[in-house]
């Protein structure tokens, strides 16, 4: 049986995820540095925000390379070449993705191995806002995630950036 938390090799690489949220159409993308001001241990994170919008407090995705001990670390991202995009989806596309309500995750949470690669998941610490993750995603995540993101952004401004 294979090793569902190893990504294949045909997965994206952080490069292309980038990549790949940059390019949707009204996105910026930042990555984290001490020149932008954010906290030491989001470094190398990426918020992804609404290039119409001068507000950078809400994202509506997120790329993590890092696990955040004692708070977040169910994906095991400490291992080579994996990453976590994260989408905020809202409920019914969370509902229509994982078949319950975000605010049934804690009577799910056991059914998820968040280290898994290319599977769209509930997000392990935000799953209760309607965020989703992929880890590593690949062949099998890659459309949907980029019709997700789409999405996540036209939700994001119907929503005024919230």
């Amino acid at each position: 049986m294979a090793d569902m938390t190893t990504p294949p090799d045909d997965t994206w690489t952080f490069e292309e995820a980038l990549a790949v949220v940059s390019g949707v159409d009204g996105a910026v993308a930042v990555v984290a540095s001490a020149d932008t001001g954010a906290p030491e241990g989001a470094w190398g994170d990426v918020f992804v925000f609404d290039a119409d919008s001068d507000d950078r407090r809400f994202p509506f995705s997120t790329i993590v390379t890092q696990d955040v001990p004692g708070f977040d670390t169910a994906s095991r991202l400490d291992r080579d070449g994996v990453y976590r995009l994260n989408i905020g989806v809202g409920r019914d596309v969370f509902r229509e993705l994982l078949g319950f309500d975000p605010a049934e995750h804690a009577r799910h949470r056991d059914e998820y191995d968040f280290a898994e690669a290319d599977r769209v998941l509930p997000h392990p610490a935000y799953a209760a806002q309607s965020w989703v993750s992929v880890v590593t995603p690949g062949p099998r995540t890659g459309e949907v995630v980029q019709r997700l993101l789409v999405a996540a952004l036209d939700r994001h401004r119907r929503r005024g950036g919230r």
